[in-house]
């Protein structure tokens, strides 16, 4: 008789937790169909103001869901959260209501997205449905921030960008692209502290190593930070230590910082490591040109020369640097006033410089005859010294191409 009046009490309290289980149960139900069926029939047909009043309903449902112990660690009440918080951006948007936007919550993505997490960590069952969802959503704020950034609002598109990596940070993916694009807007809204840090973490991460080390350190010297800076473009010349962008920005780097020898040194180091290295001497070369260190591009390129007389491109930038050099000098010669002692001094230079520019670009359209752009270089150096047989002779040639 006991055991009786036991059993039974245990199958009405069995009873009792079943009815309030499925109480709660009805809950994400009811989520689910607000959401499934009404609002996106609403949506289809266009019909806006219900939607938007089955998106409010559907909302109350799921709230209701996710703080029940029965229904919180749910799959599919995180996913519908997850589906709905995000929905009334989009549908706000679309209906230009920043109103309704604000009703989900100013977190309302934050929500969605920490709902997407968790829900996609629960069981393997749901899982390529919030996937679906993330990237969906992901997709969704890309192009938001795309025309963000076409419109020059960079601060907004950046935190567009920061959503979207979100998103896919939600089910263990990194956003590269959406790191990239929201650190990028970050920089070019002076915030570059911020843009330093997310080119750091994708530099890290193997995504275009090379390149946002260079950007972070970029972000971080115009940050003030030139620790930091040298930090990262140390760690980056550890694998490409040639690399012709890298050092040329540890070279801004160093001048920054009021370190003209540092500046050097780091290109004496470069060479040091691998004195034979003819496109190291080529890369030197033209950030000397940069720098407005003539003399010194100069030497870098007749070293990468000196290593192989016919390195084309050396030939090229040694006689482009060569004719860019003279003719500056006579631009100067020209803007002194008459009689200036100095004007022949300078002309003098220049007929020099484009003496010294004939030998490489002869030797360089030696092996490229077809060349015209060098032809009519050639053609302009030789009348300016009054070659003129020459002159005509590169002009003919230039002009049968």
């Amino acid at each position: 008789m006991n055991t009786l009046l036991i059993n039974f009490g245990l199958s009405i309290g069995v009873m009792a937790l079943t009815s309030v289980s499925v109480a709660q149960k009805k809950n994400e139900t009811s989520a689910a169909v607000e959401y499934k069926n009404k609002y996106r029939a609403a949506m289809q047909k266009g019909d806006l103001e219900t939607a938007k009043k089955t998106l409010i309903s559907a909302k109350g449902f799921i709230d209701l869901a996710t703080v029940h112990p029965d229904t919180k660690n749910s799959q599919k009440t995180n996913w519908l959260k997850g589906e709905i918080y995000a929905s009334f951006l989009t549908l706000g948007i679309q209906s230009q209501d920043t109103v309704f936007i604000k009703l989900a919550g100013e977190d309302a993505l934050e929500q969605s997205i920490a709902a997407f997490k968790h829900g996609y960590g629960i069981s393997k069952k749901m899982k390529d449905e919030i996937k679906k969802s993330v990237y969906q959503k992901a997709s969704i704020l890309n192009g938001m921030g795309n025309m963000l950034y076409k419109a020059d609002q960079f601060k907004e598109a950046a935190e567009i960008y920061e959503y979207q990596a979100k998103y896919r940070d939600a089910i263990n993916e990194l956003d590269s692209i959406a790191i990239y694009n929201a650190s990028l807007c970050h920089e070019k809204s002076g915030e570059y502290l911020v843009a330093a840090m997310g080119y750091e973490k994708l530099s890290s991460a193997g995504y275009r190593t090379t390149n946002c080390a260079i950007l972070a350190s970029s972000s971080f010297r115009k940050s003030g930070d030139l620790l930091k800076a040298k930090e990262i473009l140390s760690k980056a010349r550890e694998t490409n230590p040639s690399n012709r962008d890298l050092l040329l920005e540890l070279v801004n780097t160093n001048i920054e910082a009021g370190d003209a020898a540092g500046a050097q040194a780091a290109l004496n180091d470069a060479i040091t490591t691998d004195p034979d290295n003819k496109k190291l001497h080529y890369t030197i070369g033209t950030i000397y040109i940069e720098l407005k260190e003539n003399t010194k591009a100069e030497e870098a390129l007749n070293k990468a020369l000196a290593l192989d007389k016919d390195y084309a491109d050396a030939q090229y930038q040694l006689g482009a640097h060569l004719v860019t050099w003279a003719g500056d000098l006579k631009t100067k010669a020209n803007k002194l006033k008459l009689g200036d002692p100095s004007y022949n001094k300078l002309l003098n230079k220049s007929n020099v410089l484009y003496k010294r520019a004939l030998i490489p670009l002869e030797a360089y359209i030696a092996n490229d005859p077809n060349d015209k752009a060098v032809l009519n270089i050639l053609f302009q150096i030789n009348r300016s010294l009054g070659n003129s047989e020459k002159a005509l002779e590169y002009k003919k040639r230039a002009e049968s191409l």
